[in-house]
């Protein structure tokens, strides 16, 4: 008997995962290595999960170039979920946060921080999103908390192709689930790099969000637990029960991106010139997840 054709996956998130990570997985499904148990039923508590997470953490940090100043978070709530735990976290003694609206992720996290903080933008945000302003027209806020940006917006097409510059104690946030680990990426003048998993690193159901460690104990006294970087950091991401499978399953993809060559290849794999749209080319997204 034939096997049923597979589907031409071009799901946004939850996205493609490789077939190798996919298999992989299968495999191990009914018994982590070495456990006797699925991961599935498998105590977050335990020694086995503490080396999942732990390695997950480690090649995280070797394929993302990640400073050791920098906390690694296993989250949940999603991206949308960090929209609302960044100005809660960050806003420390300020009055506004700067944010550049270049797409609808980034409108909707000004729209969603604007609860908690003033928020300024930094330039009149195009319609249609097919362009980003020159930086020399930014109105930049030097009293800013921090500076907020989406690396690359999946439904307009349009990404930074290299970070906005940052004024002198103003850190850089970045939301990066759509294109993290599809090219290098340089943690220079950022304070918070973040982004959900089901696009390029896994399942959905996990954030990866990496704050530099002077940032973190500055949280609103409001702020819920399982969104307090504070937290989560004193407690290694075990909190609450975290997303267990779904930093496994990171922990295979991140194997994979390692055995091909790491983020060099997966960049090298990206660059193609097969795809055309209205946006204009400095800023035209690479892919597309």
């Amino acid at each position: 008997m034939k096997p049923p054709m597979k589907k031409i996956n071009f799901g946004a998130g939850p996205a493609k995962i490789v077939e190798e990570v996919m298999e992989r997985a299968h495999q191990e499904f009914l018994e982590h290595p070495g456990s006797g148990i699925s991961i599935l039923e498998m105590s977050h508590r335990s020694k086995e999960f503490a080396n999942v997470i732990k390695s997950t953490e480690t090649l995280l940090r070797e394929q993302m170039s990640i400073p050791n100043e920098f906390e690694v978070l296993f989250l949940q709530g999603g991206a949308t979920g960090q929209f609302s735990a960044i100005p809660l976290n960050l806003k420390r003694d300020k009055e506004c946060a700067d944010y550049a609206i270049t797409g609808s992720w980034s409108s909707k996290s000004a729209i969603e921080a604007a609860k908690y903080i003033d928020v300024n933008q930094v330039f009149t945000p195009p319609k249609p999103f097919v362009t980003i302003p020159d930086e020399d027209v930014w109105k930049r806020n030097a009293n800013a908390a921090y500076l907020y940006y989406c690396a690359n917006e999946t439904i307009h097409g349009v990404e930074f192709k290299k970070a906005p510059q940052s004024l002198e104690g103003v850190p850089l946030v970045a939301d990066v689930s759509s294109n993290i680990l599809s090219r290098p990426f340089s943690f220079q003048n950022h304070g918070l790099v973040f982004g959900g998993t089901q696009k390029n690193l896994g399942a959905a159901g996990l954030t990866l969000t990496i704050v530099r460690r002077d940032l973190i104990g500055y949280q609103h006294p409001m702020t819920p637990g399982i969104f307090s970087y504070a937290e989560m950091a004193k407690h290694s991401s075990l909190y609450n029960t975290p997303n267990s499978y779904g930093i496994y399953l990171t922990k295979l993809i991140l194997e994979w991106i390692r055995d091909i060559g790491g983020i060099d290849e997966v960049y090298r794999r990206n660059q193609v010139n097969r795809y055309y749209c209205t946006v204009s080319i400095p800023v035209k997204l690479i892919s597309s997840v």
